[in-house]
């Protein structure tokens, strides 16, 4: 069996390794053969971008070699696929390769798309590429005090990130002596502060707690960056001395342009992980339409149960496991602190009380990233 794993993030990387492992025998035999196809020679740890962002990582703490990463008898080939053929079972790549399969899964993950709201890109800051946390990261140096809008786009990828970032610039602020002359105001498209509702109710008193306002009900619609105004459709407008964006984003190019999903998303059954009328089609991560947070964890999780699934075929020709919806997020807090949001389709998340404990615990787990990757963990 040919197995072709398209995508080499988190989910990707987790799976293929998954599957070398529980397919050893059947790799040295030669009845399955693993292949992955990516668009870079390395991994990035992408939630460093945040700390990046602050000051508190550098850019070289973001990134291993891929192949270092994968475990032996996977064939990895950096060459991004740009046409997939699925009638044929094949693709074709950049290199002009064609790569068939009996099995696929598209790994492809998700992009910022700030160009969609006027404005939005040449006026905010934000921090899901290593440029933009950098250039973020020398803005918050210069600046010396105003109003700090986080205005939040859905969806966006880690579902926790524009509250981290919040707690973290008040935290960055603070320790810089502006504390008193910054002033942060945030704001979300529904009528709470996050999507998930408990989430939201843990959120707010802790924002209340710190002096930080917001603004629900508010759907980004333009920028003005002469006035320095962020206009919504609902009708408001909020002024800004520096703003700062979690951008909603969308599916990777790649797969718009093959007419797989709508904005990048495919149509994904939420507990097989099959593409909707593709029996031998998967799909993992960010990639999924599935309406749960795009998290490296949703990608590991959906890769658990991925590895198991395709191993089964291999062995006995049927899946063994449903995906149950799995997330879990750590949830920094400030002040070296934090929470966690576990759920799963059937059980809403339930925020405890910042600790400690669980600040130090996602420091750690910031450096055990690479035996995640590695599906070690």
């Amino acid at each position: 069996m040919r197995i072709l794993i398209v995508g080499g993030g988190m989910g990707g990387t987790i799976l293929a390794n998954n599957l070398a492992r529980r397919l050893t025998q059947e790799l040295r035999s030669g009845k399955v053969q693993i292949t992955m196809l990516s668009a870079s020679e390395r991994n990035m740890y992408q939630p460093g971008l945040l700390y990046l962002a602050v000051g508190k990582m550098t850019p070289d703490e973001l990134y291993r070699d891929q192949a270092s990463l994968l475990e032996p008898g996977i064939v990895f080939h950096v060459d991004p696929v740009e046409t997939f053929h699925m009638d044929e079972n094949q693709v074709k790549t950049r290199s002009g390769k064609t790569f068939e399969y009996d099995v696929m899964v598209i790994a492809t993950g998700s992009r910022m798309h700030p160009e969609g709201i006027p404005g939005l890109a040449e006026h905010a800051e934000t921090f899901y590429t290593e440029a933009s946390a950098l250039k973020m990261f020398k803005r918050l140096q210069s600046f010396e005090g105003g109003r700090v809008v986080i205005a939040v786009g859905v969806p966006h990828k880690c579902p926790m990130a524009p509250l981290e970032i919040t707690f973290m610039l008040h935290d960055y602020f603070k320790d810089r002596g502006l504390g008193d002359k910054v002033k942060l105001h945030y704001t979300y498209p529904i009528n709470r502060v996050h999507s998930l509702e408990n989430v939201a109710k843990w959120a707010a008193p802790e924002m209340d707690r710190l002096g930080i306002t917001y603004e629900t009900f508010f759907n980004m619609k333009e920028v003005d960056g002469e006035r320095k105004v962020l206009r919504s459709e609902e009708g408001a407008e909020v002024s800004y001395d520096l703003l700062i964006t979690i951008p909603a984003h969308k599916g990777m190019e790649v797969i718009e342009k093959n007419g797989l999903g709508q904005n990048g998303w495919i149509p994904t059954h939420r507990t097989q992980l099959n593409m909707e009328g593709r029996s031998n089609v998967f799909v993992c991560g960010d990639t999924t339409n599935i309406p749960i947070s795009k998290a490296g964890s949703t990608a590991h999780f959906e890769a658990d149960t991925l590895g198991e699934n395709i191993a089964a075929l291999v062995k006995i020709g049927m899946p063994v496991k449903e995906y149950d919806g799995k997330v879990f997020c750590f949830i920094e807090a400030g002040k070296d602190r934090a929470t966690y949001a576990m759920f799963n389709y059937q059980t809403p998340p339930d925020p405890k009380p910042p600790t400690r404990a669980v600040h130090w615990f996602k420091t750690a787990y910031n450096k055990l990233y690479w035996v995640s990757a590695r599906g070690l963990l």
